[in-house]
């Protein structure tokens, strides 16, 4: 065997050096690879926990809200309205005149005041009389008390008041149903419809 060709060992030197290179190369580039993913990764777990967090939040506001509105209308729901139409008799040969108008008793059964108390027919009409009111619903309008002035500034617990509208044709009667409004111990103005439909009284010049 002769000397080893040295004229080659150049080549070979610089033929290592960039498989070393790409060796390296290789090794940074999947380094590089699995940093990404394993922060894709985490980002994505992050995410999911942060998402899961935002939801439990919102369900949290929720019920928050919602105990927040039923403390808020305790008060409230515990006013009634009861409303019939009256008016209804014989004319002389035995015929049937219509009723033609509303008997509205709105009773406080909670344990505190309410103030401003007012019964409004349809859109426009206010009662026409108002007068305190004792005993059940069902007696007659000879039960009432004293004459009271519009609206009643104050309904204390346990108290009921009688509203009583114009009288109508039965038409205009059946147009202008009863809603009751009134404001809370706490300040808010309500509002109750003839159905049992409680809501906030928008504020006055509120479209």
């Amino acid at each position: 065997m002769g000397l080893a060709d040295w004229g080659d060992v150049p080549t070979w030197i610089g033929a290592g050096g960039a498989i070393g290179a790409a060796v390296f190369a290789y090794q940074t580039i999947t380094s590089q690879r699995r940093q990404i993913g394993e922060q894709r990764s985490f980002i994505a777990e992050q995410s999911r926990f942060m998402g899961e967090q935002q939801q439990n939040l919102e369900m949290e506001r929720a019920e928050l809200r919602a105990a927040a509105e039923d403390r808020r209308s305790t008060q409230a729901r515990r006013v009634r309205m009861h409303e019939r139409r009256a008016g209804a008799t014989t004319d002389g040969q035995g015929a049937v005149v219509p009723d033609d108008h509303w008997v509205v008793t709105a009773h406080n059964e909670s344990d505190v005041p309410v103030h401003d108390v007012e019964v409004r027919f349809g859109s426009a009409h206010t009662a026409a009389e108002v007068h305190e009111w004792r005993g059940h619903w069902n007696q007659s309008v000879e039960s009432r008390g004293e004459r009271l002035t519009l609206p009643v500034h104050v309904l204390g617990p346990g108290r009921a008041a009688r509203f009583l509208s114009q009288h109508w044709s039965p038409t205009t009667l059946h147009n202008n149903r009863p809603t009751l409004y009134f404001t809370d111990d706490n300040g808010v103005r309500w509002m109750l419809d003839s159905y049992g439909k409680l809501d906030e009284a928008p504020a006055p010049g509120a479209s």
